[in-house]
């Protein structure tokens, strides 16, 4: 390109803008399939709905989560591109999913 390419200049009052700004990360790629299971690993016997698989970026990741949560009335979390929700909701979160316009499938036993 130019010669600015290994400097951390970003703007010149010359050329502009040198280097190109940041995008968004994109949607993960998959199979396009939401796999809604149930956990108890590493957690001392309590259950935890996770759901994997969602083809959104991260933002509207834990905007989803947000309204999933309040949906089943109890807590969560987004650890990288997994929604986890405290308790067993598996069957309320699937038909909520469903409505949303997702291809879901139970995960698990």
């Amino acid at each position: 390109m130019n010669s600015f390419d290994d400097l951390d200049i970003v703007f010149s009052t010359d050329q502009g803008r040198i280097k190109p700004e940041k995008k968004k990360p994109d949607a993960p790629k998959g199979d396009g399939i939401v796999r809604v299971g149930r956990e108890t690993k590493g957690r001392k016997g309590k259950g935890m709905t996770v759901i994997t698989g969602v083809p959104i970026h991260p933002e509207g990741l834990k905007d989803l989560a947000k309204k999933l949560k309040q949906k089943c009335g109890t807590g969560g979390t987004v650890k990288g591109q997994v929604i986890e929700i405290q308790g067993d909701h598996r069957d309320l979160l699937v038909n909520e999913l469903t409505q949303l316009g997702y291809t879901v499938k139970k995960a698990g036993g």
